[in-house]
């Protein structure tokens, strides 16, 4: 059983609220200067990692590591332009050889384990639903309300709304990102979701309140949108 300072966070909202960067400078790419999230791919699974908010660098995340998935191929940092298309075994910073482990108890289609940190799914092609793309069922311990300007916690859900959200969340159909903030459903007012498993690992959603529409491209339904108005709701009391 492994014990870690770290928590995985989607990469939408840390790159709005982190001041934290980690860039790299690659000789014959356009780019004077190259952004890395720390990500790995596999299975034709893109996951990511980031560090945690400064409040939240104690919590211990607990998880114990199961079969090997594969091992890392290519390091993108310091050889990879930004127009890198990855593939299966390509990764931000993991050295070449890192093995990449499922986590026990835990789909791999959701998180996957390496060097002693937590990467959770951002990209499966494959994933035609929102519970397709994270398979999380009986295995969300809370979600949070999270302030848009320093991410700190604000609410808390109910447990009766916890699981109305995730009834109707596995059935959200995903649409192309791409389409959907070409058609201004990725504008208006944003709102911050932090999903807490049971072992520790959190991750968000950024949802856009006005189109009823995640970042990740999941269109939300009548039960979701009534869930997150209840429990905004609260906040005013």
């Amino acid at each position: 059983m492994k014990t870690l300072k770290y928590m995985t966070l989607i990469s939408v909202f840390t790159m709005m609220l982190s001041s934290c960067s980690n860039f790299n400078s690659i000789g014959g790419c356009p780019d004077a200067e190259i952004e890395w999230i720390d990500m790995v791919m596999i299975n034709d699974i893109k996951y990511e990692h980031h560090f945690p908010e400064p409040a939240d660098e104690n919590i211990p995340i607990d998880f114990e590591i199961g079969r090997e998935l594969g091992k890392v191929d290519y390091k993108m940092a310091d050889s990879a332009c930004s127009n890198h298309k990855m593939k299966n075994g390509d990764a931000a910073y993991l050295e070449k050889g890192t093995p990449i482990y499922e986590i026990k108890g835990y789909p791999t289609a959701l998180v996957v384990a390496a060097n002693d940190k937590v990467f959770v799914a951002d990209t499966n092609l494959r994933a035609k639903t929102a519970g397709d793309l994270y398979p999380m069922n009986k295995l969300v311990k809370n979600i949070y309300i999270e302030s848009t300007e320093d991410g700190s916690r604000i609410h808390t859900f109910s447990q009766p709304s916890k699981n109305k959200f995730l009834d109707a969340w596995y059935k959200l159909k995903l649409e192309d990102i791409q389409t959907l903030n070409k058609e201004g459903k990725m504008e208006g007012k944003r709102i911050f979701l932090e999903f807490e498993l049971e072992n520790g690992v959190l991750f968000r959603q950024l949802y856009w309140a006005d189109s009823n529409t995640f970042h990740n491209g999941a269109i939300g339904n009548k039960e979701i949108k009534d869930v997150i108005n209840h429990e905004l709701s609260m906040l005013k009391k």
